[in-house]
């Protein structure tokens, strides 16, 4: 048998049992994997770790009622323990009117996932070539000139497989691996230390970057923050890097997240149909994408996935919903439903894209004039309900449109509203990554240094 035929017999298995121990509905997701990570330090084998095993997670539904459990074991008397507890679980679960499967016209009949293409169809990595591959980093960033040492590298591996099956006739699956490769450098010593990093993951291990280039880059960029200083306190234009300008975009996600606007947390709650993004600027969710990690054939209820355009030429089209959080709002599932093995269906964002930037990020450097170039980010104070943002930050100090030395240990202040109200996008998103977010120039924001 087939891994695939496998969860096809488990989770109808588990499907009968739960209807025998009185369930009116349920959903089974099973989730299969298994994972290496190395990591070296000073040439050495530092830690190793290898992991595999099955979660089986059981919804099911009374009624309005319903109620999570999950197992790492599938034999019989397991499955039949499981469903009777989430049965009796179910029973005195709070009652809500909105929970419930999707109906069977809602359901997704056909999807493909080979031309998602998750999954790479060569032999999995040995343990010994992962341990190479960390260690030609680490001795890549430590030929950079100015590093004095390298925290760690790491190689790390993942092949997992996903099914899910609903008592209403869903049922599906598919298989993705993931590869990555981490270095993390340092420059300086004892108060003048500094850190910096280069981490890579793909899905097929042909489209990763060597490791030499990845501890190359890790080195170079420690070695660039050798000397930082903090910059001058007041407002300044600020230029949110491509390597951490995603979590501006994070921000924004949250906000349009139907739980969040059922909760009344959201600082865009209100916003729908307005302009949030400066005309101009197309925020797009492809679920469909090949070879990137945030795709999937259907979302987490069985519902097909689709292209979507969450913002349109600045202006907010619609929230993030899945089927529940959608029959409150009295809207439709935009099909995507996420959940863990013991946990419901929550909506979640997945493969995101930002358009509308022409502008390399040199020549954003250019036209800022003299302002903050950010490149890492730390801790936050983050109002979800003003949009009040308030971080950590370091990066470098830019003078006349030039580059001129890295800077620490400052705070960036402002408004997700006015931040996102008044910024120009770069071209350099990386098209591999799951959320492809360019550089951000944002017009002002308040800065704390020296």
């Amino acid at each position: 048998m087939t891994m695939a035929n496998d969860f096809d017999a488990l989770s109808e298995k588990l499907l009968r049992v739960a209807a025998h121990a009185g369930a009116d509905a349920a959903d089974v997701l099973l989730v299969d994997g298994q994972s290496i990570s190395i990591d070296v330090r000073a040439g050495a084998l530092e830690h190793a770790e290898r992991s595999e095993g099955v979660d089986v997670g059981l919804r099911v539904l009374i009624g309005k009622q319903q109620a999570c459990v999950s197992v790492s074991d599938v034999s019989d008397y397991t499955l039949e323990q499981m469903a009777e507890r989430a049965v009796a679980m179910a029973k005195v679960a709070p009652e809500d009117e909105h929970i419930g499967l999707a109906d069977t016209d809602q359901l997704a009949k056909a999807w493909n996932v080979d031309r998602l293409d998750l999954a790479d169809g060569t032999d999995k990595p040995s343990p010994e070539n992962m341990q190479e591959m960390a260690q030609t980093a680490e001795a890549s960033a430590l030929s950079v000139t100015g590093v004095t040492k390298v925290q760690g590298a790491s190689a790390g591996w993942s092949d997992t497989r996903v099914h899910l099956a609903t008592s209403n006739g869903f049922s599906g699956g598919y298989r993705r691996t993931s590869f990555s490769t981490t270095c993390v450098a340092i420059t300086g010593d004892g108060l003048q230390m500094e850190r910096d990093y280069c981490g890579e993951g793909r899905a097929h291990l042909a489209d990763m970057p060597s490791a030499e280039t990845i501890g190359q880059l890790a080195g170079e960029r420690a070695a660039a923050k050798f000397g930082s200083t903090k910059p001058p306190t007041g407002k300044f234009p600020v230029l949110f890097d491509e390597r951490i300008s995603s979590t501006l975009i994070g921000h924004l996600l949250s906000a349009v997240n139907g739980t969040s606007i059922i909760r009344g947390s959201s600082w865009l709650k209100g916003a729908l149909g307005e302009l949030v993004l400066p005309k101009g600027i197309d925020l797009i969710e492809d679920p469909t994408r090949a070879r990137v990690s945030g795709s999937k054939p259907f979302d987490a209820e069985g519902l097909p996935v689709a292209v979507r355009c969450v913002i349109d030429n600045g202006v907010l089209t619609g929230w993030t919903l899945d089927l529940a959080s959608g029959r409150k709002l009295g809207m439709k599932s935009t099909g995507n439903a996420s959940r863990g093995a013991g946990s419901p269906p929550s909506p979640s964002s997945g493969n995101m894209t930002l358009l509308g930037g022409t502008k390399t990020r040199d020549e954003l450097i250019s036209d800022m004039g003299t302002g903050l170039l950010v490149t890492g980010l730390i801790g936050s104070t983050i109002s979800p309900t003003t949009g009040d943002y308030s971080r950590g930050a370091s990066g470098f100090w830019v003078e006349n449109g030039q580059i001129m030395h890295p800077v620490n240990e400052c705070t960036i202040a402002g408004n997700l509203h006015q931040m996102l109200a008044n910024f120009v996008p770069a071209n350099d998103g990386r098209a591999h990554l799951s959320r492809v977010i360019p550089s951000m120039l944002l017009e002002s924001m308040v800065i704390a240094g020296a």
